[in-house]
């Protein structure tokens, strides 16, 4: 591990000024950041401990939540407005990690999470342009299981790994963010980047800006939502495919709902093509198909990960076929 310098910040003000020089990193819970420092992925010349920040989870005046970026995701996870009014969210965070994880990691640290793909944390026999930009990419013709099918690029096919940055696309939430220039809000939808060209540039944040909050907006119809992970195994691994998804419904119709994937690009996918396709029509298996069939129409499977379109398939029929009975489990 590269040495660095350490600070903890006393509110966020004090970390943005800590922050500000582009060779720090802010430290939250360190369950990914520490690692990538082990493995050498990651040289930050000074940590800056925002720990010390808002964990707190507050009622908006419009009736969404406030979520503080320190708040723990263990504490997330069993907030009773959290569970019952924005369930994918909760189920999301348990699909996510082991209850130790979950103890240490932070809101705020859990959206800048950083690819798992093989090549980007092999420093030393792998090329990988997120990693080491203009390098290449080995993982176009390597073992690709676990990669892109949208949104990538010749560049870069590696997926965002959180669980519950997917809930949060769902759920339209906004991002608190604070910098140098003020305080800004951004659409979580806007937050990530797809590879582009510059896949080791994950988000829109600039240097030495800091999350200081997520907020969700009031969604009533979000208290029938779900969230299922399909992973090869049972234990913490990370999604093949995953399925965030809220829907309201008046008699046999579908009035709303709200669709977001995991497993399948650079950054949680929010699936407009599939709200559209639903919104209005009837809640059955040919229109979820329909609907899916749209969302992933210009996929582009690679060798190892060509089941992904007919998984997800199959994932948003179950998950959104339960929704309509009003089942949540």
């Amino acid at each position: 591990m590269t040495p660095f310098a350490y600070a903890r910040a006393g509110d966020s003000a004090e970390a943005v000024r800590l922050g500000a020089d582009t060779t720090a990193a802010y430290l939250g819970g360190g369950t990914n950041l520490v690692d990538l420092m082990r493995e050498t992925v990651a040289r930050p010349a000074r940590l800056v401990d925002v720990t010390g920040l808002s964990d707190r989870i507050e009622d908006t005046p419009e009736g969404g939540l406030l979520i503080g970026a320190a708040v723990r995701n263990t504490a997330l996870a069993e907030h009773r407005a959290v569970r019952t009014r924005y369930p994918m969210l909760s189920r999301a965070i348990l699909a996510g990690a082991s209850a130790q994880i979950r103890n240490m990691a932070t809101v705020g640290g859990n959206l800048l999470q950083r690819t798992r793909c093989t090549y980007f944390y092999d420093t030393e026999g792998s090329r990988c342009n997120k990693r080491d930009p203009g390098s290449g990419c080995d993982a176009h013709e390597g073992f690709n299981r676990i990669h892109a099918i949208l949104g990538a690029s010749p560049s870069c096919v590696a997926t965002h790994p959180s669980d519950m940055c997917v809930a949060l696309a769902a759920l339209d939430a906004t991002v608190h963010v604070e910098g140098g220039g003020g305080a800004r809000t951004l659409p979580f939808d806007a937050l990530h980047r797809l590879p582009g060209d510059r896949p080791d540039i994950d988000t829109v944040l600039t240097p030495g800006e800091l999350i200081t909050a997520i907020e969700l907006p009031p969604l009533p119809f979000a208290a029938t939502s779900t969230y299922r992970k399909v992973r090869d195994r049972a234990s913490y691994a990370f999604a093949l495919i995953s399925v965030a998804a809220a829907l309201e419904m008046e008699g046999d119709r579908i009035s709303d709902v709200r669709i977001a994937f995991g497993g399948v690009a650079h950054k949680p996918w929010r699936a407009t093509l599939a709200e559209a396709a639903l919104r209005g029509g009837p809640a059955t298996e040919a229109a979820f198909r329909d609907a899916a069939a749209r969302e992933f129409a210009d996929a582009r499977p690679l060798r190892d990960n060509a089941f992904k379109p007919a998984l997800a398939t199959r994932t948003l029929v179950a998950v959104l076929g339960a929704l309509a009975k009003g089942e949540t489990a």
